[in-house]
């Protein structure tokens, strides 16, 4: 009969160096496809925020509401902040229409805000509403930040309109500039008594936003119907 030979010290030893030797490499593979996946989850997620925000922008517009003697466009902006009149989307305990929302856009520092009302049912309410957006558009109150949502960082924003088959500056009665660094305010009764056929949104992201560069959004009346040729 033959002895059953046994695994000395040294191979031992050296079987064990391999095992860690293994193990320390698939941590570090392990290591990196953890890091991998975590960056493009916070890819996806910065992805889902601009996609919710520019999809809370349509829906805004797609609800604006005139209202004469407020509001006659139920749009209006004034070189910085654009406000508009909504139906609201929430309904009374009771059953009974909201009523409407005082909504305002604005970019304050490197930051695109959104500001809304409470809803209001009556013409009193819409004017405060209306007046308190434009304030917060322009030196928010302590009461005013209460109703803003910080959306994303944002290096600039312009807004055109389409308006007589051509895009024009907001705050212009006729040419083509781009409205969103300023304008003459005192043009903008005059100019947006109606409703524009589009409004085209422009963003410039930052990198930190995870999809650095310029975005273009247009939206267009519901029932805008172009037959000019």
């Amino acid at each position: 009969m033959h002895k059953q030979r046994g695994f000395t010290l040294i191979e031992l030893l050296i079987a064990i160096t391999l095992m860690a030797v293994l193990a320390g490499l698939s941590w570090r593979g392990l290591d990196s496809l953890m890091r991998s996946r975590d960056i493009v989850q916070a890819q996806v997620d910065k992805t889902a925020v601009l996609q919710t925000v520019l999809a809370q922008w349509q829906a805004d517009l797609n609800a604006v509401q005139s209202v004469p003697g407020i509001t006659e466009a139920g749009v209006q902006w004034d070189g910085r902040t654009l406000r508009l009149t909504r139906r609201a989307t929430a309904w009374r305990p009771d059953g009974a229409d909201a009523g409407l929302w005082v909504v305002a856009w604005t970019l304050r520092g490197n930051q695109w805000l959104r500001w809304q009302s409470p809803p209001v049912q009556t013409r009193a309410a819409l004017q405060q509403a209306w007046a308190n957006a434009e304030r917060w558009g322009q030196n928010p109150s302590t009461d005013d930040a209460n109703f803003e949502t910080a959306l994303l960082p944002l290096d600039a924003w312009q807004l055109t309109y389409f308006r007589g088959n051509a895009w024009t500056n907001p705050l212009s009665s006729g040419g083509g500039g781009v409205g969103g660094g300023g304008g003459d305010a005192s043009n903008a009764n005059n100019t947006q008594s109606t409703l524009p056929d589009a409004i085209r949104l422009l963003i410039d992201l930052p990198a930190r936003t995870g999809v650095r560069g310029r975005i273009t959004l247009d939206w267009v009346r519901p029932n805008f119907s172009n037959t000019k040729t």
